[in-house]
């Protein structure tokens, strides 16, 4: 490159400016100081929580999505309105209720966390610490604030209140980031109402697709997973709805109907590969599935089920 062009693409710093909160949880993101704690408490977090029927009940499974968000308004709305009550006088008893109320809600939003935190990739498992440390925090300072309450101290009660909130409001901020900027607990499984317009869609000679073996091909802009069985071809969207692993490389087994199923082998997510519900988590979305038909020339179609 000469130097002329060199100079074209000379990457320009950034003009300096105040640290916005985005960048701060960002480089929570890469700090790999945090890992060996990390690695530890997963493994106790798996060891209390095995793969089974509580842990995907923890991850929502039953309610076809993830259960820890939903729960985490209980704590934050009860401890934010106490807050809030503690301003106006004649309150102190609707403020005692509404924090005890969210130390109750606090122990199951803690369980769902945990169990959603422990199946989550590296980067986002460092920024869920931090979360989880100032949720805990909170929750820590705020049955700090009940029991002065509870003792008659109320000035010291509602100090430890609107200390527990500044820790709440820093743990929920890393929340929304591990939710809405780093996409845990969404469905990362192609759009295929966007991506592949409804009707018939040739894909490949069925004869090349081995017996029992999943296999990936790509139809326009997705890559499916493809499943022959004797005479049937199960066909579902490849990118796995938990974090987007790879299905076509999972195994295969049977659920306790003896159906064929899918486990992700990224998280151990498993799928049914005749319409893609969920066996076991993490998922909790549904893996987009597709119907297939082998033309009189031996081309296997596929169509979306909508």
């Amino acid at each position: 490159m000469n130097r002329r062009a060199s100079k074209i693409f000379r990457r320009v710093p950034a003009p300096p400016g105040p640290t916005r909160l985005v960048d701060m949880a960002e480089g929570l993101e890469h700090t790999g100081n945090l890992d060996r704690v990390i690695g530890a408490l997963q493994g106790a977090v798996r060891r209390a929580l095995p793969k089974g029927p509580v842990k995907d009940a923890l991850h929502g499974v039953p309610f076809g999505h993830p259960a820890h968000p939903p729960l985490t308004d209980l704590p934050m709305g009860c401890w934010i309105s106490a807050t809030a009550l503690d301003l106006l006088p004649g309150t102190a008893r609707a403020s005692q209720a509404l924090i005890a109320a969210g130390l109750a809600g606090a122990v199951p939003t803690a369980l769902t966390g945990l169990a959603d935190w422990s199946e989550l990739h590296r980067e986002q498992q460092r920024v869920g610490l931090v979360h989880a440390a100032g949720t805990a925090t909170a929750t820590l300072l705020y049955a700090a604030s009940l029991v002065a309450r509870l003792q008659g101290r109320d000035r010291a009660g509602r100090a430890l209140g609107l200390t527990g909130l500044t820790a709440l409001m820093a743990g929920g901020f890393l929340g929304g980031h591990l939710a809405f900027r780093q996409a845990a607990g969404a469905s990362h499984a192609d759009q295929v109402s966007h991506l592949v317009p409804l009707g018939w869609h040739d894909l490949c000679e069925a004869a090349e697709l081995p017996d029992g073996w999943p296999v990936q091909r790509r139809l326009g802009y997705i890559t499916l997973f493809v499943l022959r069985v004797g005479d049937e071809v199960h066909v579902l969207a490849d990118r796995c709805s938990h974090l987007a692993g790879p299905l076509h490389q999972g195994r295969i087994v049977t659920d306790d109907e003896g159906d064929p199923c899918v486990v992700c082998p990224w998280h151990g997510s498993t799928f049914r590969v005749d319409d893609g519900s969920v066996v076991h988590g993490p998922a909790t979305a549904r893996q987009p599935a597709f119907e297939s038909r082998v033309l009189d020339n031996g081309m296997l179609q596929v169509r979306p089920i909508t």
